[in-house]
């Protein structure tokens, strides 16, 4: 492996959102794939991070990005 895995820091930095925003979102399924490492340890990796923000993108409007969800 040679893709860095990024800290939940890191990844909501990328994001623009906060830390525990990436942990209200892992607990309720939403938000980008993540791995755990151990039994505490949460990383995300940049090509998950780009592709949910893909999927999330491109919404004309309000109602249209709720139907996404």
């Amino acid at each position: 492996m040679t893709e860095k895995l990024l800290s939940p820091q890191e990844a909501a930095a990328i994001l623009g959102i906060k830390p525990n925003t990436l942990a209200v979102w892992r607990t309720k399924g939403t938000g980008p794939t993540f791995t755990k490492l151990g039994s505490r340890t949460v990383r995300y990796r940049s090509a998950d991070i780009a592709q949910y923000v893909n999927a999330n993108s491109g919404h004309a409007n309000t109602a249209q990005a709720a139907a996404h969800v």
